[in-house]
């Protein structure tokens, strides 16, 4: 049909134009995100395209199904502010059968939303908290870094090196700082080189000064140095936590239904459920009069999308902590907004009036 066809062909170039904007915004995000965490140590500088392409390919679900929502409710509230759909309309074609083509159009993008959602969120999630760990876990000497204050992996030392070799073995200016078993010590050399001797690796610092305290300052100890030397190595961050369930497979949190699994299942499916009832929200706040502008039913559009996504987020906080069950929140939630917009695409189908049910006024006698 070739109303049918004209349909998808603007659905489908709106969508376009709406994805890339939206993604490009948050790629922009990302970007900065990811650089305040590089610059905090929380990421290794050189993976920060890796990080950001796994973040950005994990925000996909709700950026596609946001795309195809706006895409939905400009491409109709066009069609209403142009009057094609009074013609539509005077072919004996209701509002509800615009349901076949745009689901038509649409059943590729919802399929990808859910793929994404279901699959590709949590390998993206495990991705970066890998990279991350990664970071996090290496040695002491290569958390150095000149001219910048750099902690080890355990949080015991703080180290400060002023310049280095071409090598990476040696440096100036070496200042060190550690706590442990309630003595802090502050070492300062104005040499150092890294030694390695077996499996060991030392740091040799020469012409330097030692102080020694403990951390009530009752006691302390001056001492000066030609040599001295600090062992240094990989870090051993002992037993690593519970993963977190964003990074778990879908398959592995219906097998481990535990509560935050359960809420992290509850955002995931929901976001997939969620894209076919935005679907019946367009269809349903789409209509316009002509004569008025429709940036009315855009605004309304964006503010409905935005709190049905924070009700999904917000559900997934309530299941996490067992303020909420996960199949009566599932069945609220969304089963209810599909019986409220159904209802509403019934009510604008058959263009039910509360006036004419009510029936004519009769006269006062």
């Amino acid at each position: 049909m070739l109303f049918h066809s004209s349909l998808r062909k603007e659905l489908a170039r709106s969508f376009g134009a709406t994805l890339v904007v939206l993604v490009t915004i948050v790629v922009t995000m990302t970007l900065i995100r990811t650089l305040g965490q590089a610059n905090r140590g929380s990421v290794n500088p050189q993976e920060i395209m890796m990080v950001m392409g796994y973040s950005v390919l994990g925000y996909l679900p709700p950026i596609i199904t946001m795309s195809l929502f706006i895409a939905i409710v400009g491409t109709l509230s066009r069609m209403y502010t142009d009057s094609e759909m009074v013609i539509w309309f005077s072919a004996g074609r209701g509002l509800s059968a615009l349901l076949r083509p745009l689901f038509g159009f649409a059943w590729p993008i919802l399929a990808g939303a859910a793929v994404l959602a279901l699959i590709i969120w949590p390998w993206a999630n495990q991705q970066t908290q890998e990279l991350k760990d990664r970071y996090g876990s290496r040695g002491d000497l290569e958390r150095v870094a000149p001219g910048q204050f750099q902690e080890s992996a355990n949080g015991a030392r703080v180290f400060f090196l002023d310049k280095e070799t071409p090598d990476n073995k040696s440096g100036k200016n070496i200042f060190i700082s550690s706590v442990d078993r309630g003595h802090q010590t502050i070492t300062s050399a104005r040499a150092g080189r890294v030694v390695q001797q077996g499996d060991s690796q030392f740091l040799l610092l020469s012409n330097g000064q030692r102080v020694e305290s403990t951390l009530d300052g009752r006691e302390l100890r001056v001492s000066e140095f030609n040599e001295l030397g600090n062992r240094v190595g990989a870090a051993d961050l002992g037993p690593q936590d519970a993963a977190p369930a964003k990074t778990l497979s879908t398959a592995r949190l219906v097998m481990e239904p535990t509560r935050a699994n359960l809420g992290e299942l509850a955002w995931r499916v929901g976001i997939s459920l969620a894209a076919v009832n935005f679907i019946l929200i367009a269809v349903t706040v789409s209509s316009v009069n002509p004569r008025a502008g429709r940036s009315g039913n855009l605004v309304f559009a964006l503010f409905a999308f935005i709190v049905y996504y924070n009700l999904i987020n917000l559900g997934q906080g309530w299941i996490s902590t067992g303020r909420a069950g996960f199949a009566p929140f599932m069945l609220a939630l969304h089963g209810g907004t599909f019986a409220i917009v159904a209802l509403w695409l019934a009510k604008q189908h058959n263009n039910w009036s509360w006036r004419r049910s009510r029936g004519p006024r009769t006269a006062a006698a």
